[in-house]
């Protein structure tokens, strides 16, 4: 997954400073309709806490989490009365179980290996018929940018992974930086 590029206090400042005007808000609208209100969310990697935030204000219970105790101290600093867990987006280690699991550009720190336990532990927790929504950046191939692993996915890749586990309820691209550079995946566990 990722190395120690998270897990220190400059590098975090950092990022939530480069991080500042971005958020999921567009995302979160596309996922509300495959919501129930008061639904309970896990988010993977909150990270700044922009989209915990969003996601929460619809009254739902929102989990955030992060493996990086840096961000999960600026999450505690920032939302007192959230909830945070230490949590790796492979093995999900928790006993939680939720209606919705939320990630935004997560999962494509995972190898394709890691990508399919995760997917695996990711059903386990959810309740009967609970949904996933996660980005990815599109593309081919994998890179290290700033010393971090990033996998790069097409919709085939991102169907192969999660069909055998998830009904896809919405896979299509957006647009973050350039035209269509982004994935969503919208899925409801099988």
């Amino acid at each position: 997954m990722s190395n120690g590029y998270y897990k220190t206090e400059v590098s975090v400042k950092e990022y939530i400073k480069l991080a500042k005007d971005v958020n999921g808000a567009e995302l979160i609208e596309k996922l509300k309709p495959f919501l129930s209100l008061n639904s309970s969310i896990l988010e993977i990697g909150s990270g700044p806490g922009s989209d915990w935030e969003i996601l929460k204000r619809r009254n739902n219970k929102v989990v955030g989490s992060d493996n990086s105790k840096e961000f999960l101290n600026h999450l505690t600093s920032k939302f007192p009365n959230g909830e945070f867990l230490n949590l790796d987006a492979v093995s999900l280690n928790t006993n939680l179980k939720f209606d919705c699991i939320y990630s935004n550009k997560v999962m494509h720190h995972l190898t394709d290996e890691e990508l399919v336990k995760s997917i695996k532990k990711q059903s386990d927790i959810l309740n009967a018929e609970g949904i996933i929504c996660h980005s990815f950046w599109k593309g081919e191939g994998s890179e290290i940018f700033k010393g971090l692993f990033v996998n790069y996915h097409e919709k085939e890749d991102l169907f192969k992974f999660y069909d055998p586990s998830f009904e896809i309820l919405f896979l299509d691209f957006y647009t973050e930086f350039d035209k269509e550079d982004s994935i969503l995946l919208i899925g409801k566990k099988k």
